[in-house]
């Protein structure tokens, strides 16, 4: 059993890369299998762009909008690495953008 003076040393030297990519437990995680909020914002954008202008293509909108902003959101603030953390600054600021030119169009 190691004592935690050595637990902190060696959480010391840990590099760039094994915070950037890697989780608590060592793995390089780049990619996971996609979670409720990615599957049902994909879902409803799909429908969003197939299906006519109507007021149910809105309410796919806001959905789509909803489901993609929370899983961003969740990415951000709790993402197992600073990959994924940035993954979900990247999609929160692409959801903004997008939102912002839609409103000015």
């Amino acid at each position: 059993m190691s004592s935690p003076v050595k637990q902190n040393l060696e959480a010391k030297k840990a590099t760039l890369f094994d915070r950037t990519f890697r989780d608590s437990e060592g793995n390089i995680v780049i990619a996971q299998a996609p979670n409720l909020p990615v599957l049902v914002g994909a879902a409803a954008t799909l429908l969003y762009y197939t299906l006519p202008s109507s007021k149910i293509q809105t309410v796919l909108g806001l959905i789509a909008f909803g489901t993609l902003f929370t899983w961003a959101w969740q990415e951000l603030f709790e993402g197992v690495n600073y990959f994924r953390r940035a993954l979900g600054l990247i999609g929160l600021v692409s959801l903004i953008v997008l939102c912002l030119n839609i409103l000015t169009v």
